[in-house]
């Protein structure tokens, strides 16, 4: 004789997979905690602070066509 299912309690359980599996995505997507978010932010600016400090600067009397200066 096969043995008597719930069907109730079966679709409960397939519905608390289906979430599970749908937190499960949600946390690898929205799961950063605030200090890593924070961390992140600090480290882009820190880099993008240190790159504009290596820039050149253009002299405002120099020629702007783009094309260095000839010695003839």
């Amino acid at each position: 004789m096969a043995d008597v299912v719930n069907l109730r309690q079966f679709r409960k359980r397939a519905e608390r997979a289906e979430k599970e599996k749908t937190a499960e995505q949600n946390r690898l997507a929205h799961g950063r905690t605030k200090a890593e978010k924070s961390l992140t932010r600090a480290l882009n600016e820190k880099a993008a602070k240190t790159l504009d400090q290596g820039k050149l600067e253009k002299r405002p009397d120099a020629a702007d066509d783009g094309e260095p200066e000839k010695n003839s």
